[in-house]
């Protein structure tokens, strides 16, 4: 059973910084690219970083670029996102999957970004 259990979401003043994880389990993580997306309020689900499966190589959307670092750790399964400079427009649940959206989602971490 597929499972990807995101955490690390919260409260956090613009300029801020916060760490996403996500821990997955029931498939075989290390031949996935993984990516992290984002859902805000109103808005379609978004990709916003990509790591390849051995982490060799990133991407990122625009409008995270330079400011969110994705990581992945293939022996404890888990990839993670580090995301500094944090804007209001960052406000979103956060979730993480293979870059091709494989399995179904898990529940997300809320990330607001608010004074």
């Amino acid at each position: 059973q597929v499972q990807l259990v995101e955490s690390g979401g919260g409260l956090v003043q613009p300029g801020g910084s916060l760490r996403l994880s996500c821990a997955a389990s029931g498939f075989t993580f290390s031949i996935y690219a993984m990516s992290w997306y984002r859902r805000a309020p109103g808005k379609e689900r978004e990709k916003v970083a990509t790591i390849t499966n051995a982490g060799g190589s990133t991407n990122y959307a625009d409008s995270v670029k330079g400011r969110f670092t994705i990581s992945r750790d293939n022996a404890k399964k888990t990839v993670s996102l580090q995301m500094d400079s944090l804007k209001p427009e960052d406000t979103a649940v956060y979730y993480c999957n293979t870059d091709t959206s494989r399995w179904d989602w898990g529940q997300g971490t809320q990330v607001t970004v608010s004074s």
